[in-house]
């Protein structure tokens, strides 16, 4: 090997060098973001189970009653639900991993598909919405 070809090796050496840990660098590793920070909240055993055209049809008279679950991540006092951008009355129950919440369908909707929104605050203050869609017949 000549004299050249080994100053070009360490020179290709030193440069692969330099490069790749840059590509790794993480400028907050500390510091989660809005979506990592809430990945631990989790929202499930939605009942009645959500509309599918495929696996459940069923529609839902209003003033229904409807339940979830939240995961203990979640902050108590910021659990909401909206239909229709209107707060949901709730009432939010600890359970042995988290907290039941539930509802009913306001009499007001009927006749529609509806989405219920759940919002919650999770650790570091972030912001978890979840939902799931039902058909409410009149």
């Amino acid at each position: 090997m000549s004299l050249q070809n080994f100053l070009r090796f360490i020179l290709a050496l030193g440069v692969c060098g330099t490069v790749s840990p840059v590509w790794a660098y993480d400028a907050s590793p500390n510091i989660s973001s809005g979506v990592d920070a809430c990945a631990n909240v989790i929202f499930s055993a939605f009942t009645p189970p959500p509309f599918s055209a495929d696996k459940n049809n069923v529609e839902i008279a209003p003033k229904s009653e409807f339940s979830f679950l939240a995961s203990k991540t979640a902050l108590f006092p910021s659990i909401t639900v909206k239909i229709k951008e209107e707060k949901v009355p709730v009432t939010v129950t600890p359970i042995n991993n988290g907290f039941l919440v539930k509802g009913k369908i306001p009499a007001s909707v009927s006749g529609s598909y509806i989405r219920l929104d759940i919002f919650a605050k999770g650790p570091s203050d972030c912001d978890k919405t979840d939902g799931w869609l039902l058909k409410v017949g009149k």
